[in-house]
């Protein structure tokens, strides 16, 4: 039972350090997420960030991070980013595929090497970027030299202390730490949300907010199914005789998730499509035709329709392209091949790797549109209700964040308590 499984977890005297000292990284990164960087000031931040959807959207992952204008303001945005850029560089360049997929676990720590060289001066140029926009929009009004390069070296500092306490956190084997601090920053914001939200209460409304909970409650279901859900393949492996012992002979499934790239090409997406924004508001304070070209794309990317459009093709498009770079059924092919197993009425070899291929295909659909509604679903729900005080509760990229991040790690927390009484018993 789930209260035995608790009190085991806490019982453990190795597991209950590892998990508070994984809470206690959390207190740290909320502390720092509350502490502003020396020299700018706050007043007008908070109520920017309450009218832009774009920085809001980025101020929720950040916990808040970025309205307080924190010395982690950035959150762990610059290691996602770099990570992404050297993933979408194993498609053009060998040799660093082969890195990533082919020299195992040596090539990996290489590979994450070269995103967190890569993490400093992408949070340099994003610093310099956030500090040019608050300038030219007057929200920061003392921003002297002195005080601009000592704030780039602090927002450096922090992005590179939040990217090394979420390796920190993945070594405890509790979860994904990258994923912990965004799930840990939406989480931390949810109260203030609720307070807002009930701040503004219109008992005329009753209706469209009982509509709003109840759909609330068939999407956050569907999320959940959506992120559980997995096709088995069937396999079986040959008889084999090894002295006086027989070998195989078993079937077994290979697993294939309906949704295989979890919440990442969500991420993935809100990068790209925050890009073209956030650069054309770096110059929508220049004269000329510059000027006036950034204020058209701002207004073209602040666009609900436009943006709901793109953000749909986007999640769609990175759900196939982070499978096709982590999923190759060539390979899985190879290995079954190796250890005698197939899948029964597909020959090894070329075929097999033609089944995977199509049966992926086929599930990947499923997953890629069921992502690309998940990311969309504040603004279709908000749109049928009228209600759009409570999007915090079924905000796509949040919710599926949270659904995927609390799953991932329950079930290494399952894995870990499972290691642990096996080597009780």
């Amino acid at each position: 039972m789930w209260y035995e499984k608790i009190t085991f977890l806490f019982k453990n005297k190795d597991l209950r350090k590892k998990f508070v000292f994984v809470v206690f990284l959390f207190v740290v990164f909320r502390i720092a997420a509350n502490i502003p960087i020396p020299g700018i000031g706050l007043d007008s931040l908070r109520s920017f960030f309450a009218q832009n959807q774009v920085f809001g959207l980025l101020n929720l992952f950040s916990g808040g991070a970025l309205s307080n204008f924190s010395i982690v303001l950035l959150g762990v945005g610059p290691y996602i980013t770099a990570t992404i850029i050297l993933q979408l560089l194993t498609m053009i360049f060998p040799v660093l595929e082969k890195m990533y997929k082919e020299e195992g676990e040596a090539g990996r720590h290489k590979f994450n090497q070269y995103g967190r060289l890569l993490t400093i001066p992408l949070a340099g140029f994003e610093g310099y970027g956030m500090l040019t926009l608050f300038s030219r929009q007057g929200i920061i009004t003392n921003l002297s030299p002195m005080v601009m390069v000592s704030s780039i070296i602090t927002i450096m500092a922090g992005a590179m202390f939040l990217m090394w306490i979420g390796e920190i956190i993945t070594e405890q084997g509790i979860g994904n730490g990258v994923s912990l601090l965004i799930f840990a920053g939406i989480v931390a914001r949810m109260p203030i949300n609720i307070f807002q939200t009930f701040a503004t209460w219109d008992s005329s409304q009753i209706p469209s907010y009982i509509l709003f909970f109840v759909l609330s409650v068939i999407i956050i279901a569907g999320v959940v199914l959506i992120t559980e859900a997995r096709r088995n393949i069937p396999v079986s492996y040959a008889k084999r005789v090894r002295g006086s012992k027989m070998y195989g002979g078993q079937s077994t499934y290979l697993p294939l998730n309906v949704n295989p790239a979890g919440v990442i090409p969500i991420i993935f997406a809100l990068s790209i499509l925050l890009f073209p924004g956030m650069i054309a508001g770096f110059l929508t304070g220049v004269n000329g035709f510059v000027g006036i070209w950034a204020t058209n794309i701002v207004t073209f990317f602040n666009n609900q329709w436009v943006h709901g459009v793109l953000y749909f093709a986007l999640v769609v498009v990175f759900t196939y392209f982070y499978t096709a770079v982590t999923f190759d059924p060539k390979t899985i092919a190879e290995n079954l091949q190796k250890m005698g197993g197939f899948i029964p009425g597909v020959r090894p070899g070329e075929s097999t790797t033609k089944y995977l291929a199509h049966i992926l295909n086929r599930v990947l659909f499923t997953g890629a549109i069921s992502l690309g509604l998940i990311a969309i679903l504040p603004n279709i729900v908000s749109g049928i209700t009228g209600v759009t005080g409570f999007t915090f509760l079924i905000g796509g990229t949040s919710l599926l964040i949270i659904v995927s991040v609390v799953l991932d790690t329950l079930r290494q927390i399952n894995a870990q308590l499972e290691m642990r009484e096996y080597d009780t018993f």
